[in-house]
């Protein structure tokens, strides 16, 4: 029995190791292109691909995996583009959020992204952190507010600018490949 065992897990590794892989990724500041390198070298094989939204042609794959940044909850129109274009295919989302490292968060933006993904195709789940966001948007948080409540809001603001400059980091990194290994394990 345990021979057994053995021998299907070396077929099942193999056979993830044989499948097509595509990492397709939109990334603005360059935190979720850093995630897309980290999950394309997690990887098995040789068959597989890495680009940019902009460079991506349609070409096929047996597994994708999309990347976005997140502006306002949600992901750009071109990974809606191209995500709503594919059929009968594996897909896993990963992307980078500047807006608070909360789950509870995470989970909205993995909902109104996940919804694009064509019916026909297995959605294999979603991987988000945080990432560092461009100057100019803390250069508006620093603009104090009268009211006591927005004055609040505004200094959370601040701080989660500051706490997002470190990100994504090497435990982001890290969970990034512990989720190709969950995704893997799907296929």
């Amino acid at each position: 029995m345990l021979r057994r065992c053995a021998l299907w897990k070396i077929l099942r590794q193999e056979k993830v190791k044989k499948m097509d892989y595509k990492v397709v990724y939109s990334s603005k500041t360059g935190n979720t292109k850093k995630v897309a390198t980290e999950i394309f070298s997690a990887l098995p094989g040789m068959s597989k691909d890495m680009q940019s939204m902009e460079e991506y042609k349609g070409k096929d794959a047996d597994v994708f995996f999309i990347g976005f940044w997140v502006n306002r909850g949600t992901c750009e129109m071109s990974v809606i583009d191209m995500m709503s274009g594919l059929h009968g295919k594996k897909i896993a989302l990963f992307g980078t959020c500047g807006m608070g490292n909360d789950e509870a968060y995470y989970k909205t933006i993995e909902q109104k992204v996940n919804v694009w993904i064509p019916d026909d195709c297995e959605y294999l789940g979603t991987f988000l952190c945080q990432g560092k966001m461009p100057m100019q948007v803390r250069e508006k948080y620093e603009i104090s507010r009268e009211d006591p409540k927005q004055e609040a809001c505004r200094k959370m603001m601040l701080k989660n600018f500051d706490e997002a400059l470190f990100h994504p980091n090497d435990a982001d990194l890290s969970e990034a490949r512990a989720f190709v290994e969950r995704v893997l394990r799907k296929c």
